[in-house]
């Protein structure tokens, strides 16, 4: 594009802005969910997972240690084959013996018996369980929606009550919402409470389904409404209350060993002092709720990719064809390559956010908030990054054990082998806190009401420097100083300008309408998302190299890795924008549309074959995940 279409200070402002891209921004500002699409953040400033601390990877450590001694001893074989309904006293005594170790008040406040944990090392601990198969779904609803509504919401003798009885799991816990008329659309639920005459009890009545824990649970988070209120209360239901029958476990694709129940009501009768926050507010705790839980899917799903890997890159070292191992194999490598690449990038962006919430949950409370205030705001603020990572670390955990199956040929399809148990139980993840579409559709709503309604954020600034920006793709990149990076933040940056470009376009066309469009901001949201999960990568790999972190070979494994993704993730981008503009832009508009995605996403130069190949030779030599 020539010169003369921007203001006669674009090329000074150029020279500028080309000079401050190898460090970045190096001052700090204050953190806000969702500005990563609009700002540049400096490699300095995030949190990368080569820096947990001793303390955190022993936790991981002692985890998965008592996931290999109480699950893994039994044999994979019957690990794969145990059954909530057969071996639910099984389930009980090893959620018992968790508890013993402190892993069932991992986030509760020590003074009511748990660990208190900060967020990013309870994703870890959402990690390291993974490892512990169907029981990861047991314990992580013991340690999150079971109890989290009692640690933000309840009052204090409510927490008294209930915490540390939780944290020991003398109360299991369940968290019950989901309806038969109500899934997604959570606050269509047709549970029903009344005040009784004497003005003690709440009286309920009603069905919830899809209830993990419940059964064997004590007490249950129930969702429901009062008298004809238009929105949800929740409330503290104990098994012992009365007026609860349990359904018989259900027959599922995967995770057998989690029990999945119905619940009825029918006149249960709930002490008014069990009522959990405020009237009506149970629809707004049951969406900030959902927000952690998104984000620990994520992280547990990485969990599963990493030990998938390990089982995939170990039988492919053992298995002999045409007199070699397997793993000498290019197409072999290829799938080894590809899975540890969508694996490192996804975590990259897990723990980058873990830890800004940490950082915002400092915030809020030297602002004054109480500790369940602070926390509930911090993970709302990166509501959008944990919808983005829940959608994407559930389609990688699918990715690879899909891959890992493969790659076992017909022994994965065997039980023996546990990797079918992986595939099946790998499914649930891109449905259970919330459908990977609602997710997907969250995301770019709640950017939007951020941006139109809250102005918590504004892309005014961002679109002001598009024209300065698209001039830079026709300049070569120029290195200064050790700025090794110049090409790959140049990616990182079209595709949050073309995210930008493309949303602005269907904003103007569709308004209010947009929403109604699911198909384009689906095409939105995955192009947000590669934004996100590539800049998190490279300013995981640009900290690492910058500051030494590790040794040469592993640095530059992680450096193809890099290179590799923001390569795939240009044809991604490229597919999901090409979608977006051929499903509504004619004319002119079209034209000038696919001019900026000619130019924001450009050919990037790499040999994705030779990439993949030393990749995966890496990892082959370590035998394992080793990042």
């Amino acid at each position: 594009m020539s010169k003369t279409i921007l203001e006669p200070s674009a090329e000074a402002a150029l020279k500028q802005e080309t000079s401050s891209v190898n460090g970045t921004m190096s001052h700090k500002m204050s953190l806000k969910g969702g500005a990563f699409i609009t700002e540049e953040t400096s490699y300095q400033n995030v949190f990368v997972p080569e820096e947990w601390t001793e303390e955190q990877l022993m936790i991981k450590e002692m985890v998965q240690d008592f996931c290999f001694k109480e699950i893994h001893a039994l044999g994979i074989e019957k690990a794969a084959m145990m059954d909530a309904e057969k071996d639910m006293d099984q389930i009980i005594a090893i959620l018992e013996k968790a508890a013993d170790l402190g892993l069932c008040g991992l986030a509760i406040d020590e003074e009511y018996g748990g660990l208190g944990l900060d967020f990013n090392t309870g994703l870890l601990f959402g990690e390291a369980i993974s490892v512990g198969f169907s029981f990861a779904t047991t314990i992580g609803a013991q340690t999150s929606i079971g109890s989290l509504p009692i640690l933000f919401y309840g009052t204090e003798a409510q927490k008294q009550k209930y915490l540390p009885k939780i944290a020991t799991a003398e109360y299991k816990a369940a968290y019950c919402l989901t309806e038969p008329s109500a899934g997604s659309d959570a606050n269509s639920g047709k549970t029903k409470v009344t005040l009784s005459e004497d003005g003690k009890h709440y009286i309920m009545n009603g069905q919830k389904m899809w209830i993990t824990n419940g059964g064997f649970a004590d007490i249950f988070i129930v969702f429901a409404k009062i008298d004809d209120d238009k929105n949800l209360t929740a409330f503290i239901v104990e098994k012992a209350f009365g007026g609860i029958s349990i359904g018989k476990e259900e027959k599922k694709l995967g995770i057998k060993a989690s029990s999945t129940v119905q619940v009825f009501f029918n006149d249960c009768p709930i002490p008014v002092a069990n009522m959990l926050g405020e009237r009506e507010g149970g629809f707004k705790m049951a969406l900030n709720i959902l927000n952690t839980g998104r984000i620990k899917l994520a992280a547990g799903a990485i969990g599963g990719c990493k030990f998938g890997i390990g089982r995939a890159v170990q039988y492919a070292k053992e298995r002999q064809q045409f007199n070699q191992s397997i793993a000498e194999f290019g197409a072999i490598k290829y799938k080894i390559g590809e899975m540890v690449t969508r694996t490192f990038v996804a975590e990259s962006a897990i723990y980058r956010t873990g830890a800004n919430i940490d950082e915002k949950y400092e915030e809020f409370i030297k602002e004054g908030k109480t500790k369940g205030e602070a926390i509930l705001l911090a993970v709302r603020e990166f509501a959008i990054e944990c919808a983005l990572l829940k959608v994407y670390g559930s389609e990688v955990v699918d990715y690879v054990v899909d891959e890992v199956l493969q790659i076992h040929g017909g022994m994965g399809y065997a039980v023996e082998t546990g990797v079918e148990m992986g595939y099946r139980d790998a499914r649930i993840t891109r449905i259970y806190e919330g459908t990977n579409e609602i997710n997907r559709l969250l995301s770019v709503a709640e950017l939007g009401r951020r941006v139109f309604k809250t102005k918590e954020l504004t892309l005014d600034s961002a679109y002001k420097k598009l024209p300065l920006h698209l001039l830079k793709q026709s300049s070569p990149i120029k290195f200064s100083g050790d700025d090794s990076f110049a090409k790959e933040r140049r990616i990182v940056k079209n595709i949050k300008q073309l995210f930008l470009v493309l949303m602005g376009a269907a904003g103007r066309k569709f308004r209010e309408q947009l929403e109604h469009e699911q198909e384009i901001v689906m095409n939105l949201a995955d192009i947000m998302a590669e934004a996100y999960i590539c800049e998190s990568a490279l300013l995981r790999v640009e900290k690492l190299v910058k500051e030494k972190k590790g040794d040469k070979k592993e640095l530059k494994a992680k450096k193809r890795m890099l290179r590799l993704y923001l390569y795939e993730a240009l044809d991604k981008v490229r597919k999901s924008g090409n979608d977006l503009i051929m499903s509504y832009a004619t004319g002119a508009e079209k034209r000038v549309l696919f001019f900026f995605m000619r130019v924001l996403t450009p050919t990037y130069h790499i040999n994705p074959k030779k990439l993949r190949r030393k990749i995966a030779e890496y990892v082959v030599e370590k035998g394992d995940y080793c990042f």
